[in-house]
């Protein structure tokens, strides 16, 4: 039973069992060498706590608003293709764990299931991401029915305008329905003035998710963006680009108070995300993670991970003296030498061990 999870490696562990190697390699995997992946993992463990004692924290609030919505804890599940590679439910199953917990789900449009469907499963907030694969009367008919199906924001991906080499999926000669689709070219041609369009029909709240610079930040807050997710894609498409904890400070700074700063990438422990509430996140994105607890578990699982992941929030700020969110700050954290090497399962020690007997 997920319930009987004791901690997050059995839930990778037993991920790792159900899945097949492709399954496996299209989730942990990312572009070439991985070093984005790797660096994303390594900028995490770049940071050290600065923990002050002798302060009462004896009630922890690890609740925070978020696009105006009150969150058990400040988690996104952030949008995944394929899903029903992970678990036959899919997304929906994602749907139905997020409103369980209390986490937005931001559902993809190539999850690989009706965004209707996927909307009218678990409470909570919903956001719909789009990839285009049409001119702007195409998006508005997806925006439309985005709308009408009770999505209460849109998130634009902009970090994926070509897909990524992943070496992994080539070895095994594996590829995905939607990267074969033709129309996927389209995607290179969106632009800000394509965003601007999209946000004027649609006319609610707006993400853009990928942006890795100052300068993008800063274009962003001009359109009117409400937030803006810093994230590499998990180094899924670009090789050799920075970590998104590397990126974060100065998109805090461009940013200011004009939208709220997310981010993403290899955020899979409750430490993670205090470093990056400690140096400005609003919000923090799980994807490999979620993708984990729905293989070890389905809905179940999810529920879990989100669960223990929480968890371990809730212990590292008690054990760093922070009552609650809105307390941390970078007088928290220092820079650090990461002690071993870094890849998509280097936060768990005992990942693959098996248990003595």
């Amino acid at each position: 039973m997920a319930k009987d999870f004791a901690c997050t490696h059995e839930i990778v562990d037993a991920a790792h069992r159900a899945w097949s190697r492709a399954v496996w390699d299209y989730v942990a995997g990312a572009a070439l060498t991985e070093t984005t992946l790797r660096r994303n993992r390594h900028a995490l463990d770049s940071y050290a706590f600065l923990p002050r004692v002798l302060r009462d924290v004896s009630a922890i609030d690890v609740s925070a608003d978020v696009l105006g919505h009150k969150l058990r804890a400040p988690v996104a599940i952030m949008p995944m293709g394929s899903m029903k590679l992970m678990t036959p439910d899919g997304a929906k199953a994602a749907g139905r764990a997020a409103g369980r917990y209390g986490a937005i789900q931001c559902v993809s449009s190539v999850a690989g299931q009706e965004m209707e469907e996927v909307a009218a499963e678990g409470a909570g907030p919903k956001i719909f991401q789009l990839y285009i694969r049409g001119d702007m009367d195409w998006i508005k008919a997806r925006l439309d029915r985005a709308k009408k199906a009770g999505y209460t924001a849109l998130m634009l991906t902009v970090d994926g305008p070509y897909y990524g080499i992943r070496e992994r999926q080539l070895i095994h000669r594996w590829s995905l329905a939607s990267v074969r689709d033709p129309a996927r070219h389209i995607q290179a041609s969106v632009t800000w003035k394509t965003f601007a369009a999209m946000r004027r029909h649609w006319g609610g709240k707006t993400v853009i998710k990928g942006i890795a610079t100052a300068a993008d930040a800063k274009l962003a807050a001009e359109h009117g963006v409400d937030a803006v997710c810093v994230s590499n894609h998990g180094g899924r498409e670009l090789d050799h680009g920075r970590g998104t904890m590397d990126m974060l400070p100065e998109i805090v700074e461009a940013l200011g108070k004009r939208a709220e700063t997310w981010i993403d990438g290899g955020f899979v422990r409750g430490t993670d995300a205090v470093k990056a509430y400690c140096l400005g996140a609003k919000c923090v994105g799980i994807g490999r993670l979620a993708a984990w607890g729905l293989g070890a578990g389905g809905e179940d699982g999810l529920v879990r991970a989100l669960e223990l992941f929480e968890e371990e929030i809730f212990n590292a700020m008690g054990l760093i003296g922070a009552a609650s969110i809105a307390e941390l700050g970078p007088e928290f954290l220092c820079r650090a030498a990461p002690l071993s090497p870094t890849h998509e399962t280097s936060a768990f020690r005992h990942f693959g061990d098996a248990p003595l007997r």
